[in-house]
């Protein structure tokens, strides 16, 4: 997609009313919050519709609706929380913000928090083998994640959020038009818990105490034949967590104390220079580039790093005519980290300095064939130059044919690689007694393969659809997180077969008269080899059910949204004996449901709402393995399948002042 045809899509997809003037009449139509794609690859578009039916504070809170997606908690100290597409660890999707790569290394097992939820326009999910023109790294899909543009209607939005676990968030964005073809636009948010919560009574926070302050100031200028976008941001973190210090006198003397301060500044550009109107022939160059600073204390052991990262592409598009359209470009990508490692043996060694840089070079081309309305293929190929790993090619193919109108069949198959920064991308494993052993580790590699069939039936005013889709992803070379070894972590290659099997249902409804409903059930058949042993992947549910119901009353004055998951259980990994006697945990974690609720009372310039998370109060018992002794040979954080908090009330309002 071309850096024109991405912001035109991002700024309808986010639409939720259309107004059309017939006469002496005005006819609202609502639309869908989650837009189904009418292109080549399996996408979806979360338009800002679908995220205001929850609390949606921040992007790993803005799939509870979505039965593609899954968040879930990396471990129960630290607030950690990682995506889950097709089975899989969100290392493997691709994360981009208005198409470009961001939020990598150190910055990832975070980031989902780094997004507040009210600046985001839509978020696109793309499943399986997509495009190559933003690089290698997608293996099982691509996250999106479109902001609220400068060059939107003039105005200035504010949004307020208080939940029952003392957790304040304040959002703003302005948008200012300086001329008519220059635009500026100014997000700013910040949150802060003013009490520790601990609703299991461990003695450790269920979810840390994060002060966090994050800006960003975007301009937007275009003529005929130029636009261009650029950005500057920068987040100010500071995250508190472990034991509170006055629950158990006894722990006021050495508290066990997981403290994080994070410091992140980025830029982006964007330049397109149009050619040729009719043909869609234009020349773009986009680039982003950050400093993440981290600095870590997770009892007596500690992380520090600072990443340099940027990212560079410059691509050329153009549609020869309506059957045929190329696109053909170049990418340079940097990374390099200075980290320092602080074990927190017995000995107290000085902190290891371990330094490690790669810097990435391609050149790709893509080629759509659209021979008529009911067939399209796309097929891409790249060549990359890796300063750690040299030469590798990604292929990637995608077809889409619609025999008749209401029927869509998608396919496609493509590879994947993925180079992995162990201590940054997983260094909230420190919050664990365990020892953390890391090998040379090899380039991650991978196939991904993917059907999906996708039919609507329209009746009247009302919308029926179906879809179901598999896909299967196998790796050649990847790289293992091994929980089996009691006392010990060990990040390793895999040695044996790899694989993810995930079969998906879904159903859905919209009326005419405000009633929009889905039903959707995911089946997952992960599997890795574990020590000479091919076994389930641990912590990943075996299965999910969703449910969903949204009413509007006419004129959209009220609004009311019911979520209920049901996720199934899954494989712990082999349990050992504590010190104490007992049995560390079961050998398998149950089925758990969740329910949410919100309604909305929505007035001309304002909004409020209210609901309640985690409705059943369904809490994972002792999160923390061995809380009561976090300095001995058995306390673990990591064993975390479940939620760690129970139920949640909130309540919210968003004022749009219009033009000032």
């Amino acid at each position: 997609m071309s850096l024109l045809m991405g912001e035109a899509m991002a700024q309808n997809d986010s639409d939720s009313i259309q107004w059309n003037e017939l006469e002496d009449f005005v006819i609202i139509k609502k639309q869908s919050g989650t837009l189904k794609n009418i292109g080549v690859e399996n996408k979806i578009t979360i338009g800002q519709t679908e995220l205001f039916r929850a609390a949606c504070c921040n992007l790993g809170e803005s799939f509870t609706t979505n039965p593609s997606v899954d968040v879930s908690y990396n471990d129960a100290a630290t607030g950690s929380k990682q995506i889950k597409l097709l089975g899989l660890s969100g290392n493997y999707v691709q994360l981009l913000t208005e198409n470009l790569p961001n939020f990598r290394g150190a910055a990832r097992p975070y980031a989902l928090r780094y997004v507040p939820g009210p600046w985001m326009k839509s978020i696109s999910v793309s499943k399986g083998s997509s495009s190559v023109k933003n690089g290698y790294e997608s293996i099982t899909g691509q996250i999106d994640v479109e902001y609220l543009k400068p060059q939107d209607q003039a105005g200035v939005t504010l949004n307020a959020y208080f939940d029952s676990q003392m957790k304040l968030e304040a959002n703003a964005d302005a948008n200012f038009h300086l001329s008519p073809t220059l635009n500026t636009e100014i997000l700013g948010h910040f949150e802060d818990r003013f009490r520790r919560h601990d609703g299991n009574n461990d003695g450790f926070t269920d979810m840390p105490d994060i002060r966090q302050f994050n800006f960003q100031n975007r301009w937007n200028l275009f003529t005929s034949r130029y636009i261009m976008h650029a950005g500057i941001g920068m987040i100010n973190e500071k995250s508190l967590a472990g034991q509170i210090l006055d629950h158990h006198s006894n722990m006021n003397d050495n508290p066990y104390i997981i403290d994080m301060k994070t410091q992140r500044y980025e830029a982006y550009m964007k330049h397109a220079f149009i050619l040729n109107k009719d043909h869609n022939t234009n020349i773009a160059f986009m680039g982003n580039g950050s400093l993440h600073k981290l600095n870590s204390l997770y009892g007596a052991r500690g992380y520090d790093v600072k990443e340099w990262n940027g990212y560079g592409q410059l691509m050329l598009e153009n549609s020869f005519n309506e059957k045929h359209n190329l696109s053909a470009g170049l990418s340079y990508n940097y990374d390099y980290f200075d980290q320092w490692i602080k074990p927190g043996t017995s000995a107290m060694p000085a902190p290891e300095l371990i330094k490690e840089k790669e810097t990435t070079a391609g050149i790709y081309g893509q080629y759509t064939w659209t021979p008529n309305e009911k067939l399209t293929l796309m097929g891409g190929i790249r060549g990359d130059w890796s300063s750690k790993y040299k030469w590798f090619v990604t292929p990637r193919f995608n077809i889409k044919y619609s025999p008749i109108e209401s029927l869509t069949l998608r396919a496609s198959a493509g590879k994947g690689y993925r180079t992995v920064f162990a201590w940054a991308e997983y260094n909230y494993l420190l919050a664990s007694s365990r020892a953390l052993v890391v090998e040379n580790l090899n380039q991650e590699s991978s196939w991904n393969y993917g059907f999906n069939v996708d039919y609507r039936l329209h009746l009247n005013a009302e919308t029926l659809r179906f879809s179901t889709e598999y896909y299967y992803t196998h790796f050649n070379r990847q790289v293992v997180v091994d929980y089996e070894t009691p006392h010990q972590l060990t990040i390793g290659n895999l040695d044996g077969k790899s694989f993810s099997h995930t079969f998906q249902i879904e159903a859905s409804y919209e009326s005419s008269f405000g009633l929009n409903a889905t039903l959707a059930w995911r089946l997952n058949d992960v599997k890795t080899t574990y020590q000479g042993k091919l076994l389930e992947k641990p912590l990943t549910s075996k299965y999910k059910g969703l449910a969903t119901v949204s009413y509007s009353t006419p004129m959209n004055i009220w609004q009311f949204d019911l979520t209920l998951q049901l996720n199934g259980g899954g494989r712990m990994p082999a349990p050992y004996l504590l010190s104490n006697g007992e049995w560390s945990w079961k050998e398998r974690f149950p089925t758990y449901p969740m329910l949410n609720f919100q309604a909305t009372r929505w007035f001309r310039h304002f909004s409020i709402y209210a609901g309640a998370e985690n409705i059943t109060n369904f809490k994972q018992k002792n999160p923390i393995i061995s809380s009561a002794d976090p300095w001995g040979e058995d306390f673990d954080s990591t064993m975390v399948w479940g939620p760690i908090d129970g139920t949640m009330f909130y309540v919210g309002i968003r004022f749009n002042f219009g033009k000032v």
